[in-house]
């Protein structure tokens, strides 16, 4: 039997242990809520959002789990929810590691629906993550009523074994899912941050097994036994920083600098993707008359026209569709050959507009969203047609007749006239020599605060609505 007093919690390494294990939550904290305190990103709805949040409860369940579990504190266990059943059976496997993997498992599993199979996942997130959690919870039910753990938490060796076993079964799952999406081309590093997670996982496990092993046989030796569990929850705590990650659920937001504090470089996924013209209006684009008799669709594919019944609609908080028509029309300039990037859009698309309770959901029928949420192929060219020609009515039959008679109207004319100007102006400067001097005058410089549309102006990128 094993000696209980071998070893007490208290030494310095467990403090130095539970220090590190203290600040790694609170950078996994920091790391995951970053993106949205300083540079304000709209959270996400759906598995997106949920997914990321159960990692991090899971990341502190798992450490908080070793501590209370491991000795690594001088506490009486006086009380049933300081027994070793709560913390090191159902704290640590089911709501830790298991809940951990288990969230990884899903979103591997939507990435393999989504770039092998070309479509929505038929399990939804909220129902998949339980299903695959089930095995944790039986598993810590039968312990639970077995009891076959000792004073120091610890099982004996065939337990260990079936429990090793099962956190194997998990690693394996991972992996077949990991290499049978090996041969898709990311764009935002899910596949590396997948074999991160595996590479870091199976190697913990082995140091369990290492570290029970050094427990159990060595009981005796206390240094040995303090140091192989210093090791277990300094590992523990890398872990939970290496296998959190952003990429799978939110790729926009890995474009974001975790370390300096800049202006994020792709604000849409239009831009993150390269789509061609998908940025901000340019100054020296060439105007186009804008005939109120022509088709609604026509006219809402000439950007600056788009840009301010946009702004009009979103003044009436009844942008989406307006919004929607947009991102769809970025989506048709993706080539066909292009089916990862293709994805990635209608994904994007699909969960900002078109799932129940998304961020922007659009006004459709219930007939045209179960069309595109059971589509079998998310690059077909037709995925969204049906969705649009409704809102595209619902726009002529609402925002339209209002908009042609609105100030934005009248501005977008006004804007349409100073550009073609310019543009004529610009035209005539290929023929004649301007002086540098001359044509690099800016506004604030002009005493009559005049535009200069000389082709050496520095204003490259031009905001015609605040």
């Amino acid at each position: 039997m094993a000696n209980c007093s071998a070893v007490h919690g208290g030494y310095p390494s467990d403090y130095v242990a539970v220090s590190i294990a203290i600040f790694a939550v609170i950078l996994l904290i920091v790391r995951s809520s970053f993106p949205f305190l300083i540079h304000k990103v709209p959270s996400a709805r759906g598995s997106a959002f949920w997914i990321p949040v159960i990692q991090v409860v899971a990341s502190f369940n798992f450490l908080l789990s070793l501590v209370m579990a491991g000795n690594f504190l001088k506490y009486k266990k006086s009380h049933w929810w300081l027994s070793c059943y709560v913390w090191a059976v159902w704290v640590e496997g089911p709501l830790g590691f298991g809940l951990l993997m288990s969230c990884r498992i899903a979103q591997a599993f939507q990435l393999y629906y989504a770039f092998v199979k070309r479509r929505l996942p038929p399990v939804r997130s909220h129902i998949f993550l339980p299903l695959i959690v089930l095995p944790w919870i039986a598993g810590a039910a039968i312990i639970h009523v077995k009891k076959p753990l000792n004073c120091r938490c610890h099982l004996q060796a065939y337990w260990v074994i079936a429990v090793m076993c099962l956190h194997a079964l998990y690693v394996a799952v991972l992996v077949g899912f990991s290499g049978a999406i090996r041969h898709i081309e990311f764009r935002f590093d899910e596949l590396k941050d997948l074999w991160q997670g595996i590479l870091v996982s199976a190697s913990l496990i082995g140091l369990w097994v290492s570290a029970y092993i050094l427990n159990e046989i060595h009981d005796n030796i206390s240094w040995l036994q303090v140091t192989s569990r210093f090791i277990l929850l300094f590992t523990a705590s890398i872990l939970v920083l290496v296998f959190f990650s952003i990429s799978i659920s939110q790729p926009l937001l890995t474009q974001i600098s975790f370390i300096k504090r800049e202006s994020v470089e792709f604000k849409t996924m239009c831009q993150a993707l390269g789509i061609p013209d998908s940025g901000l209006l340019l100054h020296r684009e060439q105007a186009v008359v804008i005939d109120p008799n022509e088709p609604l669709d026509k006219l809402l594919t000439h950007k600056m026209f788009r840009q301010s019944f946009m702004a009009f609609a979103d003044s009436c908080l009844a942008g989406e569709s307006v919004h929607f028509f947009e991102e769809v029309h970025e989506l048709g300039k993706i080539p066909i050959d292009d089916p990862v990037s293709r994805i990635y859009m209608a994904r994007h698309i699909i969960n900002k507009y078109i799932i129940a309770g998304a961020a922007m959901e659009v006004n459709i029928s219930h007939r045209s969203r179960q069309a595109i949420l059971s589509t079998t192929d998310l690059t077909h060219p037709n995925l969204f047609t049906d969705a649009l020609n409704e809102l595209i009515q619902l726009m002529k039959m609402n925002l339209a007749k209002d908009y042609w008679s609105s100030m934005y109207f009248l501005k977008l004319k006004d804007e349409i006239s100073v550009r073609s100007n310019g543009y004529e102006m610009e035209q005539m400067s290929g023929a004649y020599s301007f002086s540098p001097r001359l044509s690099c005058v800016n506004a604030i410089d002009d005493p009559f605060h005049q535009d200069h549309f000389s082709s050496g102006s520095s204003q490259d990128v031009h905001h015609p609505y605040p």
